[in-house]
């Protein structure tokens, strides 16, 4: 097949004048080179194609592929995910991972949690405030623990999002608010284990491929947030683990994964409350692809699955959806 891959690499928003942060979500050069490495090794042509722009140029000059290998992140608003993926849907291409409406919905964290709790997923309550207004509103116990509602990577997540009192709450809440100009999803704080899990497929033929704990080396952060993602190498251990508890978790991620919609591959994170119930956080079906980065290619190397064939997986499961003329 002739695959195209679409991507936003950090460095060019870096050299257009967005700050570290604001280019966390994005891709460096390393990632693209393994996907396209992989993908070849199977006897498939690759085509860069890069950012949204790029391929809106390139279609307009009657370019198409087979399907597109997508790991373009998007920039403006909580649909960015979906940009790329609704395009290509627009143009009957085949896309890897899962569809534009997921992509919009999942982003959105807030409404990911109605749908999953809706479908019987266990997560903890929670409380989206859209304007300062509405902080006085959050009636939830403390302590609860504050994001924005459609950020990735961590942002916006520090030991600040652990709130005890109701001036902590209105603090952190005003300062997101000012900050990421997006809701702030409040939630009750489960003070057990964390999890990622890796999912692949989708619907009934989804499985999790493994179950990795995620261990913070300082035990006085609360908080899987962007400083730890961004150093994880040495600020973050993820065992993998095969306990009753970790089964647990992997049989709600599965749940929360299909009730989704969600398809290919990605990730699906988790936190246990006081009693060792897993709940359902948030889901990952955009995940990062970096071979000694990212938590998903970690997860399944831990679980005995080479990068390779993760990628290769991906691309056997959109291939069903590849249009034969």
């Amino acid at each position: 097949m002739r695959i195209g891959l679409t991507y936003d690499l950090r460095q060019d928003y870096l050299a257009e004048g967005l700050s570290p942060e604001e280019t966390a979500e994005f891709d460096r050069p390393d990632t693209i080179d393994a996907i396209e490495a992989a993908i070849r090794s199977f006897g498939h042509e690759t085509i860069r194609i890069g950012r949204l722009k790029s391929l809106v140029a390139r279609l307009a000059k009657g370019e198409r592929w087979d399907m597109v290998f997508n790991i373009a992140e998007g920039r403006g608003g909580i649909g960015r995910e979906a940009q790329v993926p609704a395009l290509l849907e627009g143009y009957g291409i085949a896309c890897t991972l899962s569809d534009p409406m997921v992509m919009g919905l999942t982003l959105h964290k807030g409404m990911t949690k109605h749908v999953v709790r809706a479908q019987g997923v266990p997560t903890p309550d929670f409380f989206v405030v859209e304007r300062p207004a509405d902080i006085s509103r959050v009636r939830l116990p403390f302590p609860l623990f504050c994001k924005p509602v459609a950020e990735g990577t961590g942002l916006g997540v520090s030991a600040k999002s652990k709130v005890r009192n109701r001036a902590e709450l209105v603090a952190i809440c005003r300062q997101l608010l000012r900050k990421f100009h997006q809701p702030v999803l409040v939630e009750t704080y489960l003070p057990g284990r964390e999890f990622t899990v890796g999912v692949l497929g989708e619907g009934p033929t989804a499985k999790v491929v493994g179950v990795c704990e995620v261990v913070l080396k300082d035990k006085s952060d609360p908080a899987y947030g962007y400083a730890n993602k961004e150093n994880c190498e040495e600020l973050v251990l993820y065992p993998l683990v095969r306990d009753a508890e970790a089964k647990r978790a992997g049989q709600v991620a599965l749940a929360a994964w299909r009730a989704l919609g969600c398809r290919d591959a990605g990730r699906v994170d988790l936190r246990s409350d006081a009693r060792r119930r897993p709940n359902f956080m948030e889901v990952n079906p955009l995940p990062g692809l970096n071979p000694e980065h990212s938590d998903l290619p970690i997860l399944c190397s831990q679980a005995g699955m080479k990068y390779r064939d993760l990628i290769g997986a991906i691309v056997k499961s959109a291939a069903k959806r590849v249009r034969r003329n």
